[in-house]
């Protein structure tokens, strides 16, 4: 497909390199002759959201962005570079010692990140929020793969500061391979962001999952990959969700089921995305208060998992089986009230069925809440410790669930478990 010349022009090319795509959208709007209320017009918005959008450096509204570029014509590789980070450090600026040798010690680097992660991941976000700001130099740690199947393996732990201070190691050896502009890469370097997301989404830093969310989904969208973009689409919902934005959450969760539907589901991948899709489809209309529609699309996963091997594989990017289905029936019952069908759902899961430490703990969780939810103290202490045992960091740093146990020490402090419990969240990572 040939592109426009005036993209290959210096004013296109500058503000590229700039990371400025509303400079490139105003660019565009110029080109095909439209004032701001025609291009409005066009999107569904007004000309002072143009006029916004264009001039603002911070991208607010990311799938606006895409809308509007495409709307003028701003080809796709174009777009993508303005949306990428910076380019990355200089090695000498990632130095954390005077010593110098500190960046020769492997066994040095070991310890800091083991001392670094002992923090707490709160106290790991500024790293973050570094690499996300400014790509760092790439770790030369080797294959990307082993790197995120490695970090996939601390989040199905529940090791969430050990995580959170492997990420940015990760999101720069992620961007280092997506520079070969090989398709593979690019959907490898949007799982990086798509991981990222589900940690950040974990301890509650929404506008951080945000951010990491939309990159996820630009760069699956570059790379063409149906399960790319169902994983990234799924975790930018869950931040929707959780920011109160429950019918956008749904509209994108129904469209990116539709589409990994099209591909026909022939393979136990395509067929696990579209089940672990449902069942958070399902989880948001109830969370929205949807019930017809939560309970069906619940069926409608249940009928998807059939298929699937019963325990599924550790490491997948969409890794659900029937009894992972099952357990989302318990949170799409508690979201929309009935604490006795959540528990009803959940009497027959037993932590033996699912393969991964934040599995097992997330039923005992779900069925915390429920219990709570059904003024059963003692039950929820219970489950909560199992959560506990199964994987600290989900009793630990999930906000939702640590004010139960807040609630739970306040409210019934002499419960067998609660002081237990209570000692084990206000703990040091």
């Amino acid at each position: 497909m040939s592109v426009d010349p005036f993209w290959n022009s210096s004013k296109a090319r500058e503000a590229a390199a700039q990371r400025r795509p509303g400079v490139l959208i105003r660019l565009g709007r110029e080109h095909q002759a439209w004032t701001l209320a025609v291009l409005g017009g066009r999107l569904g918005c007004s000309s002072a959201t143009v006029s916004r959008l264009e001039r603002r450096a911070r991208i607010v509204d990311l799938a606006l962005v895409h809308r509007a570029a495409l709307e003028v014509g701003v080809p796709r590789h174009i777009l993508v570079a303005s949306l990428a980070p910076p380019p990355t450090a200089a090695a000498a600026a990632t130095r954390v010692s005077a010593s110098p040798h500190a960046e020769e010690d492997p066994m040095r680097r070991r310890t800091l990140l083991t001392a670094t992660a002992a923090a707490g991941p709160t106290a790991l976000l500024a790293g973050v929020d570094q690499a996300l700001a400014h790509t760092p130099a790439p770790t030369g740690a080797g294959r990307l793969d082993a790197a995120l199947a490695a970090s996939r393996a601390l989040y199905d732990r529940g090791a969430h500061g050990q995580l959170l201070a492997a990420l940015p190691g990760l999101i720069a050896d992620g961007h280092a391979t997506a520079s070969s502009r090989q398709e593979l890469d690019q959907a490898r370097l949007s799982a990086v962001y798509s991981l990222a997301t589900a940690v950040l989404n974990k301890i509650g830093s929404y506008d951080r999952a945000r951010l990491t969310a939309d990159r996820a989904r630009t760069w699956a969208e570059v790379s063409g990959s149906p399960l790319a973009s169902a994983a990234a689409a799924r975790e930018l919902a869950i931040v929707l969700r959780h920011q109160d934005r429950s019918e956008e959450a749904q509209r994108l969760m129904t469209v990116a089921a539709s589409g990994v539907e099209a591909t026909g589901l022939r393979t136990d991948a395509s067929a696990s995305a579209y089940a672990q899709m449902l069942c958070t489809l399902a989880y948001t209309a109830a969370r929205a208060g949807q019930r017809a529609e939560a309970l069906a699309m619940t069926e409608e996963a249940r009928r998807a998992a059939r298929r699937l091997p019963s325990a599924a594989p550790v490491g997948r990017l969409f890794a659900i089986s029937p009894a992972a289905v099952d357990l989302y029936a318990v949170g799409v019952h508690w979201a929309l009230g009935d604490a006795g069908a959540a528990l009803e759902a959940g009497k027959n899961l037993r932590p033996g069925q699912f393969p991964t430490a934040e599995r097992k703990a997330r039923l005992g969780t779900d069925m915390a809440r429920a219990w709570w939810a059904w003024s059963r103290p003692e039950q929820a202490a219970r489950s909560l410790l199992d959560a506990y045992r199964a994987s600290p960091g989900e009793v630990r740093d999930r906000p939702a669930i640590h004010t139960i146990v807040v609630e739970l020490s306040q409210r019934h402090p002499r419960t067998e478990g609660v002081r237990e419990l209570r000692a084990a969240v206000t703990r040091p990572s």
